[in-house]
């Protein structure tokens, strides 16, 4: 018997911007697993509730979609699980989740899902946004003309969820019921739904909501194209700067950890290979990666703070202008955003583009965009070689340089979208159709979960990937030995530093020697890694008072100010990330594409560094 077949399943579908999200919160707390669906790269969430009678269900959380005839991959995947036609189980009882400050928008989806047989109720989301704006609903008549049960919800306070859930629940019965197939909706079965759409409204609606002039007013400032842009980079300059000055205080406290651990770990573990693959192996590699969490973190925070305020869809349309001068599509904004959290995300969530030589362009260049794993580069790197001087009132030197790589990458991307929209990818550019959800303040319980599942992801990479790799780069640095009576430093014996020093010509010119060469090599795996192979090389090979410092320190003391600029500018351009690599390969159906893009960058990121580095020496900074 299957899990599925012993844990009955409800699935959450509507609209984009309808609060599914946080009811899907609401209901699992912090009983969620995210995967993706068998077979493709959407991204699946899953997660665990239990009925007040004591029942426990799985609740599944769809993309959103607008309908069922679906137009994107995203609506897609929706579809085939709604219909039992997707290599998961088909759920047994529906929730429809409605923004109640916009109906009309969703009753045309509520009617395909009420259409499809399977056990359905509506979840009318955001009730107190639209008592605060006047409007007042029959909900007894909407439940008379739909036929299923609707319950008010208010995700963020969890007011209804404990009905909601009953109500699902009361509909659960063995073996579920059968949905019927689903067919494109011609123009006839449209012009029926709209028909049927209105008359629902007339019936349900008391009194109409109050024009938001509050909404209008901002939009005004927010999306106008001249202050709308000044705000926007505003707030990622401000952004930036908090990357610096917020996670000073608990980098500090996680890099003396680190050290207690390691001075704790010297003097416990008797000396030899076991006490150095433990200090100089797994807590030097793992810990190097971990003291940029709390920066990581507070990326992720802004980013999810925006996204849930209803900001991020102006700032696409605000961007819709500039994109479009170089062939990339206003939805592209989004997925291009994501990718400064991961590229991986971002290139799923191209999903939403239609047209595929726009779906194709955004692939190709979200890599380029500034990632959360080159941010262990940067920072370190930055906090190594740059002054944390005073600019101008709050704004600090390192805080503006790690804003301009950020925009590097940014105005990279538009170059190489303006590239291929005009050579390899060229067609016409659709216009841009989207909704602007409703302003609301940011539901800190969205926000922590969200920044406890990439804390998560993060740390079991770290206890995973950068682990294993950390162990690697120490064996192939410590071994083999060298000869008796060796006037050379050991690790040039050793593995690693062969593997370093076979490829250090071509990468003399830009700069780097052999230690930089060996870091690269696990970079490939995972772009921060190359934080923790160096930590470990300089553990490694360093002994006496230098192994007391920080990497940084050891960094600045090493290598020169133009090294620095140009391992930076590497990592702008470098396509550094297999995982990267396997999805665009499965988005694209193709190896051709990756191929592409990683000769592409690669050759972008030598031929940006070998500039660098040579414009740096000019200017006296070798």
């Amino acid at each position: 018997m299957t899990e599925h077949a012993q844990v009955p399943m409800i699935a959450l579908a509507g609209n984009p911007n309808c609060g599914k999200t946080a009811l899907f919160n609401a209901i699992t707390g912090g009983r969620q697993r995210v995967a993706n669906y068998p077979g493709v790269t959407v991204e699946r969430k899953e997660g665990s509730a239990r009925v007040h009678s004591g029942l426990v269900v799985n609740v599944l959380d769809l993309p959103g979609t607008y309908s069922l005839n679906a137009r994107t991959p995203d609506e897609a995947i929706t579809r085939d699980v709604l219909l039992g036609s997707a290599s998961v189980a088909r759920p047994e009882v529906v929730v429809a989740v409605a923004d109640a400050t916009n109906l009309e928008r969703s009753l045309g989806l509520i009617l395909e899902l009420r259409g499809l047989g399977t056990p359905t109720v509506l979840a009318l989301n955001m009730m107190d946004l639209a008592r605060r704006r006047g409007l007042e609903l029959d909900i007894d008549a909407l439940e008379r003309e739909l036929g299923i049960s609707v319950i008010p919800t208010v995700a963020v306070r969890k007011e209804g969820i404990r009905e909601l859930l009953e109500a699902a629940a009361g509909m659960l019965a063995p073996g579920g019921a059968g949905a019927s197939a689903a067919r494109p909706a011609g123009t006839m079965d449209v012009r029926a739904r709209f028909a049927e759409v209105d008359r629902i409204l007339r019936a349900a609606t008391k009194r109409r909501a109050a024009p938001t002039l509050w909404t209008d007013r901002i939009d005004r400032t927010l999306v106008h194209p001249f202050f709308g842009t000044v705000i926007m980079i505003a707030v990622l300059g401000l952004m930036f700067q908090a990357i610096f000055s917020w996670a000073a205080a608990p980098q500090d406290w996680i890099r003396a950890g680190i050290g207690y651990l390691s001075q704790g770990a010297t003097a416990v573990l008797p000396s030899g290979p076991v006490q150095r693959l433990i200090v100089d192996g797994i807590i030097a590699g793992v810990g190097a990666v971990l003291v940029f969490l709390p920066q990581i973190l507070l990326l992720f925070s802004f980013i999810l703070l925006l996204e849930d305020s209803g900001y991020m869809a102006r700032a696409a349309f605000l961007m819709d202008r500039l994109m479009g001068r170089v062939g990339l599509h206003g939805r592209a904004f989004i997925p291009l955003l994501s990718s400064f959290a991961c590229a991986i995300p971002g290139i799923m969530a191209t999903r939403t583009i239609e047209n595929p030589r726009d779906r194709l362009t955004t692939i190709l260049v979200a890599p380029l965009m500034t990632c959360s794993a080159r941010l262990p580069v940067y920072a370190l790197l930055i906090g190594a070689f740059i002054p944390n001087t005073v600019v101008w009132g709050p704004l600090r030197l390192q805080g503006l340089v790690m804003f301009g790589l950020y925009l590097a990458g940014i105005l990279a991307a538009l170059a190489m979208a303006a590239l291929f929209r005009r050579t390899i990818l060229s067609g016409p550019r659709p216009p841009l159709l989207m909704e602007l959800p409703t302003y609301k303040w940011p539901s800190l319980t969205n926000v922590a979960l969200g920044l406890v599942e990439r804390a998560r992801l993060f740390l079991r990479r770290a206890g995973t990937v950068i682990l294993a790799l950390s162990v690697l780069i120490w064996f192939l640095a410590s071994y083999p030995k060298p000869p008796a009576m060796s006037a050379e430093p050991a690790i040039h014996f050793s593995y690693a530093g062969k593997i370093g020093r076979a490829i250090e010509p071509a990468l003399r010119p830009l700069g780097f020697d052999w230690r930089v060469g060996v870091a690269l090599i696990p970079g490939f795996a995972a772009r921060e890694v190359m934080v923790g192979a160096l930590a470990t090389v300089y553990a490694v090979e360093t002994t006496g008072e230098g192994r007391e410092k920080s990497l940084g320190a050891v960094l600045a003391r090493d290598w020169s100010v133009a090294t620095a600029l140009s391992l930076l500018v590497w990592y702008v351009f470098a396509f550094q990330c297999l995982s990267t690599l396997a999805v665009a390969r499965r988005e694209t159906n193709s190896w051709r594409w990756p191929g592409f893009m990683l000769f592409s960058m690669t050759a972008l990121a030598y031929l940006g560094s070998l500039a660098t580095y040579r414009a740096a020496l000019f200017f006296g900074l070798g």
